[in-house]
């Protein structure tokens, strides 16, 4: 099974963290497009604009607003859901505001996920929690093999050692409490994720929609890094059949999880930059930014492995779709179209893609 399936969230009361962000948005459309019932718990979008609100996300949710890092409000949101699944997307994601704010990073990050881990305990309507992480929890050694599942846990910088501790945090839940029972729990690590909707800041994809539609040069830094892109809809594919996985397989899902694109589709910030604005056209053009940064790692990949043997699931969009898909997104944005249709328009035609990508490969 790699596409989701509408049967099995028809009705599902899930929960999900961070619904006001980016990927919580455009998981919060998905899931209420599969009929699911779903509880958004988030702080305020932290963008303007944002997904969140272009595409009134705030009308296909029950949405509460709260903070991660207060226990007690993640309880009360628990209490008012009553989830059966829940999926754990609420966190600082950002390497240079983790620079800027490292105990808040390791707050939200850290902590965060311990009170939700916490406020599951002793749910038995429960079967699926799926802990959103990044890649960047490993230890990077600048390897020019995939990462795996067993690699070193680790991190340089502040984002990066809380993602790290956040799945020791996960472990050591599953292992205590969770390992038998109704309840099950599996850890997921995916990054780069790019898609329309996304206007957080230090970010490719949104810097460069930000300056092409203003007409500015876009600044990069590190053209030359290598990040295994995928579209926000690959990756919540992968979540989507991990919670179904952990609900009909719990002794398989139960782990943690690579998500990510074939090893041979990682490519450049440059490679990213040069056709973005060359599908966006009318003169856009990036150019490298010669300041100093922070530490930032420059070579990166997931091997994925695990996940397309034990569960079955493939990358199934090609990096030059997803790319004019973003293109595409943005576009209707500046032509103030409807964008929860266009969200959910891109949602289905992927939907499509996959069904067709498994029936090839029963």
């Amino acid at each position: 099974m790699t596409a989701p399936d509408p049967g099995f969230w028809r009705g599902k009361r899930v929960l999900v963290t961070g619904h006001t962000g980016f990927k919580g948005s455009w998981l919060s459309l998905w899931l209420h497009r599969l009929g699911a019932r779903v509880t958004g718990f988030s702080l305020q979008p932290h963008t303007k604009p944002s997904l969140f609100s272009l595409a009134d996300v705030e009308s296909c949710v029950d949405s509460v607003i709260g903070d991660v890092r207060d226990r007690g409000a993640v309880r009360k949101a628990f209490d008012r859901c009553g989830p059966e699944v829940v999926f754990h997307l609420a966190g600082q994601a950002l390497v240079h505001q983790a620079y800027e704010q490292p105990v808040g990073t390791y707050e939200t990050n850290v902590m965060g996920t311990a009170n939700v881990l916490a406020a599951a305990r002793g749910r038995p309507s429960l079967r699926s929690m799926v802990m959103i992480t990044s890649d960047k929890c490993y230890r990077n050694r600048e390897w020019t093999r995939g990462y795996v599942e067993s690699d070193e846990l680790g991190g340089r910088d502040p984002y990066s050692a809380s993602k790290a501790a956040a799945e020791l945090v996960i472990r050591s839940f599953r292992e205590s409490w969770f390992r038998e029972g109704p309840t099950r729990v599996a850890s997921v690590r995916a990054g780069n994720v790019i898609g329309g909707g996304d206007w957080s800041r230090d970010r490719l994809i949104p810097d460069l929609m930000r300056s092409v539609g203003s007409g500015n040069v876009v600044r990069i830094r590190r053209p030359k890094a290598v990040r295994p892109w995928q579209h926000v809809l690959e990756a919540l594919s992968g979540y989507l059949l991990l919670a179904e996985s952990l609900w009909r397989e719990p002794d398989v899902a139960a782990s943690s999880w690579n998500i990510g694109p074939d090893l041979d589709q990682c490519r450049t910030v440059e490679w990213i930059a040069d056709r973005i604005t060359n599908e966006w056209g009318g003169g856009a053009r990036w150019e490298r930014d010669g300041e100093e940064f922070p530490h930032e790692d420059t070579f990166l990949r997931l091997d994925c492995t695990k996940i397309k043997g034990s569960l079955g699931w493939h990358p199934s969009l090609d990096l030059e779709t997803a790319l004019n898909w973003i293109v595409e997104w943005y576009r209707a944005y500046h032509e103030s179209r409807d964008l929860q249709q266009v969200t959910l328009d891109q949602i289905g035609d992927y939907e499509a893609i996959r069904r067709e990508f498994q029936a090839q490969v029963a």
